[in-house]
């Protein structure tokens, strides 16, 4: 999640209050807009590192506090990390069986942009898809996923199929993104599927 676009305010900003990237700013204007997390939720962080995100949600949250990320995090007082691929299930095993209830998934995971936009957004639609797998296989019913991915002519493949497994879907561009960009998040609340059978619908 760490900044691709130099040091600009945000980014400085970042750095003065303890963050370790600029990305702290975007979960945290989304909790303010659409309250996410709640005090006693169990969240597991998608594409964690560096772990400006676990910062954030720690301090939101008195639950457990789970990150992955294929690259390790940087120790954080109060978080459990899990260094691996979310797309395998013994990772979802490893969170099922260190979290047992899972309230919330977030992921601001992106992949490794080209510059071709066509390319990077069906790549980051797939990671959103990936990421919605994930949470539909540990989320307990009621729970609230939050996902980047990036507007284009295919969004609205992931943001159906969000909308097959949440009651409530909405987008959302955070002012904390860069001007231009296309990303986008998708913020679902009320988790309708039950974990592990929706595995097999997706």
């Amino acid at each position: 999640m760490g900044s691709q676009w130099g040091k600009d305010s945000c980014y400085t900003r970042a750095m003065k209050e303890g963050y370790r990237s600029r990305a702290a700013y975007k979960i945290i204007e989304v909790q303010d807009r659409h309250g996410i997390i709640r005090n006693d939720d169990n969240v597991v962080d998608l594409g964690a590192a560096p772990g400006s995100w676990l910062q954030v949600i720690r301090s939101l949250t008195q639950g457990m506090v789970v990150g992955v990320d294929l690259s390790p995090v940087p120790p954080l007082e109060g978080v459990k990390t899990i260094v691996g691929d979310l797309t395998e299930p013994s990772i979802r095993e490893q969170v099922r069986a260190v979290m047992g209830v899972v309230n919330v998934v977030v992921s601001d995971a992106s992949p490794k942009l080209s510059g071709h936009r066509s390319y990077d957004q069906a790549r980051a639609i797939g990671l959103g898809e990936m990421a919605l797998e994930f949470a539909c296989t540990v989320l307990k019913p009621g729970g609230n996923f939050l996902v980047k991915s990036f507007q284009g002519e295919d969004f609205h493949i992931l943001l159906n199929r969000v909308k097959e497994h949440f009651l409530s879907v909405k987008t959302y561009k955070t002012h904390s993104s860069r001007k231009g960009s296309a990303e986008i998040y998708i913020i679902a609340k009320n988790f309708i599927g039950q974990p592990h059978e929706t595995e097999r619908s997706l």
